[in-house]
């Protein structure tokens, strides 16, 4: 049995899906639009590792004789978002989008927030997560309003300064929010935005954000796993994103570099079973902001310690680097993208110079991680196990 290191680089995309154009996406590539900008970007580890020998990935030099296995997933789910992704490499498919209010939250639904949580609302409208602080953070300061805001995806966010509204009474808004956004009404997350700052244009947002998700409404792979007596740690947003369901150990991480400090952690450590990352910040800091030159910077970083990574695992250990969706910084709006992902896997145990071409859906790697760690398979995804191992 081999332990697994499953690391989500957060929405690095890599080119349209087929449907794209259906849920508002044309010519979106994140990946290589980050590289048509910046040709100059130096990520030689995931070249190594074949990321651009990826089928149509010919925006990146390809490495003659690559040391990991390569390829890309389609997505089956219907969404482009953070739950949807996970979940879906994970086993479960979300065939019925989730709900999302494009016109901001009916008014029977502020109304009970606010009798419950003793707040008036301001804001409840679709925004980028910036954009609403500077329009309402200095309102907030002087009147104790709480915002909350949506966005093109299932989200319920609610913004709050930390000097004014302490954490613990944001979280538990967030708890009640996630009580009324259920049933009809269910959103895939509520979401905490805490942020700190005097006045618009110096509101920054914490890393002490919080996601109260849904549960998944099938087991996942992180569900057999955990019920195999073998851990399920997660880094970084993951107990957020399964609401703690299958997960065994979880620690929150406040950037990506943090992120891959933990994991390091944690291959250090005497566990079996899976450590599972989500690196965030290419999505929040770069993707929704469209700032390219960031995210293609933080790129960069991730790329620099992935020998770091490697010179820590065990003999038996495999590493399996892909993204969630997409999130191209050069595209308008501030929007998640509806993309391809990438799928990189190494391990002393896996062949070298494999291409996994394209793979139907993202559950394919859930499904081999179960077939990795020898546990039950996930309802949805087909294994390429036997195709990388030794």
């Amino acid at each position: 049995m081999s332990r697994v290191i499953w690391m989500v680089i957060d929405s690095v995309g890599i080119g349209e899906l087929p449907d794209s154009e259906k849920f508002g996406d044309k010519n979106v590539n994140t990946l290589g639009n980050i590289v048509k900008e910046y040709s100059d970007i130096k990520i030689p580890n995931m070249r190594k590792l074949g990321i651009g020998n990826i089928d149509e990935a010919d925006f990146i030099e390809s490495e003659k004789s690559p040391i990991g296995v390569f390829g890309k997933c389609a997505e089956l789910s219907q969404g482009k978002d953070t739950t949807t992704g996970h979940w879906e490499m994970t086993g479960v498919l979300v065939e019925t989008p989730f709900k999302t209010f494009e016109n901001g939250f009916p008014k029977e639904i502020i109304d009970e927030f606010e009798s419950k949580t003793g707040r008036k609302v301001v804001g409840n409208k679709p925004a980028s997560g910036t954009a609403i602080l500077d329009e309402f953070g200095e309102h907030q300061i002087k009147t104790g309003d709480v915002i909350v805001y949506t966005s093109a995806d299932s989200v319920f966010q609610i913004a709050a300064n930390e000097e004014i509204i302490p954490l613990e009474e944001l979280y538990k808004m967030c708890e009640i929010a996630r009580d009324i956004m259920m049933g009809d009404n269910a959103v895939a997350r509520v979401i905490a935005r805490p942020f700190i700052g005097k006045k618009a244009g110096e509101f920054t947002r914490t890393s002490n954000r919080r996601d109260y998700s849904l549960n998944p409404f099938e087991p996942t792979v992180l569900d057999n796993i955990k019920e195999s007596n073998l851990d399920v740690i997660g880094v970084g947003k993951i107990e957020d994103i399964f609401n703690g369901q299958g997960i065994t150990e979880a620690i929150h991480t406040k950037d990506n570099m943090h992120g891959v400090d933990e994991t390091i952690n944690y291959i250090k450590k005497d566990n079996d079973g899976l450590i599972f990352t989500n690196l965030v910040d290419f999505d929040s800091k770069f993707g929704h902001r469209r700032n390219v030159e960031g995210y293609k910077e933080a790129l960069e970083e991730f790329d620099a310690r992935i020998p770091e990574i490697m010179d820590a695992m065990k003999d038996d250990d495999v590493l399996i680097i892909n993204a969630d969706h997409g999130n191209d910084p050069t595209y308008k709006g501030t929007d998640h993208t509806r993309e391809y992902i990438p799928v990189l896997v190494y391990g002393k145990n896996i062949k070298e110079n494999v291409n996994l071409g394209i793979r139907e859906s993202f559950a394919d790697i859930g499904a081999t991680v179960a077939d990795l760690l020898n546990v039950k398979m996930p309802k949805h995804g087909i294994s390429f196990k036997k195709d990388i191992m030794k």
